[in-house]
């Protein structure tokens, strides 16, 4: 990978970025929150679990900034489940 590794400072500013990403409230005013960021193989495995907890919104999120996401062209995804329909899973 050109001589950088997937822990380069861009790639630990964004994830430390992403960490302050906790909830969000749509266009309707109800707060949604984050259980998840990533992608791969471990993407569907935690949007099954999150849709045993409630209502879910998947976004896509772009990899900028993260270089093994955008050298292997995977996507990133944020799931999302609607506030009130889950205990504290942080």
């Amino acid at each position: 990978m050109d001589g950088q590794s997937c822990d380069s400072q861009m790639s630990l500013d964004k994830m430390a970025r992403e960490e302050l990403v906790r909830e969000k409230t749509d266009e309707t005013g109800v707060t949604w929150r984050k259980v998840y960021f990533g992608g791969g193989i471990h993407f569907d495995n935690w949007l099954a679990q999150a849709k045993e907890l409630g209502e879910v919104q998947v976004e896509e999120v772009s990899p900028e900034g993260l270089e093994c996401f955008e050298k292997g062209d995977e996507k990133l995804f944020r799931i999302w489940v609607k506030e009130g329909e889950i205990n504290d899973v942080t």
